[in-house]
């Protein structure tokens, strides 16, 4: 458990990503994919449904010793919380309401996050949108480990700790990356979350909370749905960025897994991208992918040629002007 990790440094380029050429030329090529854009007319049913389970749970919960409540707040509860954080990914490019009703889709995103426990919808929507915009981007993209992360986390148990504390790292890492002025609706969605927060703690005590929150915090670290931070963007080959999952958990996780299909079209729902795939397969079926998070997760602690350091980063010319400012 001790072998250190060979990587040193990120993977820098000095090109454009690479989705946005290949954009142009699958719509070209096959222009009905613009067909695919567009609300998915489901999404805000199926979400009710997992809200609303999530409180049943809550009051079913209360009684519970807290073995139990740990239990399930990792085999249920947690997966039903990563699942909406998912559900909140997806709402983030406006495909619960459609672009014309983006102020829809930011409450009902608040409202898709009231399970999670933690205020977290409007602020992952204002970093997510530099994701995709400057993805690799060094300083604007904070889905990048730092340095102190590639460096430190660098052996089969460190990485397995950075697995477990991905939450937290996630939390804090745009403060110190990409610090940005506090919306709004970041205020909004924090008031909302903890007067839920609060009425459930009256109402049924303090089990439903913890097995809510720890449900979130347990199911986004060390967890077979927690594969896909690892399978989205590290580098399991050289020159290949973004990759792609076509594995069984997509059905839990609204097809987060085509992330290939989901950089190249943002505005496709979840739902969509497997026919985004089906219709341009060549773009797609050649190119490196998973089949498996578990795998990916394990590839990640025990491989030495894998760690935090195996991503690609670029500057972008917004990066370079904050530097001169």
């Amino acid at each position: 458990m001790g072998n250190r990790v060979t990587r040193e440094d990120f993977e820098w380029v000095y090109t454009e990503q690479p989705h946005t050429q290949r954009r142009k030329e699958i719509l070209a090529k096959y222009p009905e994919i613009k067909t695919l854009m567009g609300p998915d007319p489901h999404l805000k049913w199926i979400v009710s449904g997992m809200v609303l389970i999530q409180f049943l749970a809550c009051y079913l919960v209360k009684d519970l010793s807290w073995k139990w409540i740990f239990f399930w707040a990792y085999a249920f509860g947690g997966c039903v919380n990563h699942s909406l954080t998912l559900a909140i990914h997806d709402i983030s490019h406006n495909v619960a309401f459609g672009n014309k009703q983006a102020k829809w889709n930011r409450w009902f995103a608040v409202f898709a996050n009231l399970p999670i426990g933690i205020p977290y919808s409007a602020s992952f929507k204002k970093y997510h949108i530099d994701h995709h915009r400057y993805l690799g981007g060094d300083g604007l993209d904070v889905d990048i480990p730092t340095t102190f992360e590639g460096w430190f986390f660098s052996t089969p148990l460190r990485k397995l700790l950075w697995l477990f504390l991905q939450p937290l790292f996630y939390s804090l890492r745009p403060l110190y990356v990409n610090p940005k002025v506090i919306t709004q609706m970041e205020i909004f969605n924090a008031l909302v979350q903890f007067s839920i927060d609060i009425t459930i703690y009256y109402l049924w005590g303090l089990k439903p909370i913890i097995y809510l929150i720890a449900g979130t915090l347990l199911c986004m670290g060390l967890h077979p749905i927690s594969g896909h931070f690892i399978a989205e963007h590290y580098m399991f080959l050289k020159g290949y960025e973004t990759y792609s999952y076509y594995g069984p958990l997509n059905w839990l996780t609204f097809n987060v897994g085509y992330h290939m299909e989901h950089h190249d079209f943002p505005s496709i729902p979840g739902c969509r991208l497997p026919m985004v795939k089906k219709i341009a397969a060549e773009y797609y079926d050649n190119l490196p992918h998973h089949r498996s998070w578990i795998r990916v997760l394990w590839d990640f602690v025990f491989d030495d040629a894998i760690g935090p350091y195996s991503r690609v980063k670029r500057l972008c010319k917004l990066a370079e002007k904050k530097l001169t400012d």
